[in-house]
């Protein structure tokens, strides 16, 4: 697993105490410092069976300035949220675990967390 924090995020602290609680087995990365490319927010986006505009945050000062809530939500406008996500990281919503099955979620609440854990690889056993 994976998952794109802002470390001032308290919703991200949050999912990383669980994490290390169930003691799971996952990747930080610090999205505003290692910014996803358009590429890699494409991927995240068909991991999660979302459209930019859902995984966008929408009250944030670079939304309100872009006029985001003015943008079309529609095949037409799709790379032009994708490349404003890549340029404006902060923008993106978070946290987001990518599971290890190929899905991914936004979470930002204990249950959507518990939902990336329940996608865990079992453990490789060891023949006895």
């Amino acid at each position: 697993m994976e998952i794109w924090i802002n470390p001032a995020c308290s919703k991200c602290r949050s999912a990383i105490s669980l994490l290390d609680a169930e003691e799971a087995d996952y990747t930080v990365r610090r999205y505003l410092e290692d910014v996803p490319t358009e590429d890699e927010v494409r991927e995240v986006l068909e991991r999660l069976g979302l459209e930019p505009w859902d995984i966008t945050r929408t009250q944030e000062a670079a939304a309100k300035e872009l006029g985001l809530k003015e943008w079309p939500r529609d095949a037409g406008a799709r790379e032009r949220w994708i490349a404003v996500l890549a340029a404006h990281p902060k923008l993106i919503q978070r946290p987001v675990i990518t599971a290890d099955d190929g899905t991914a979620v936004v979470a930002r609440t204990e249950e959507a967390v518990r939902d990336a854990l329940s996608r865990r690889e079992p453990p490789s056993s060891t023949p006895m």
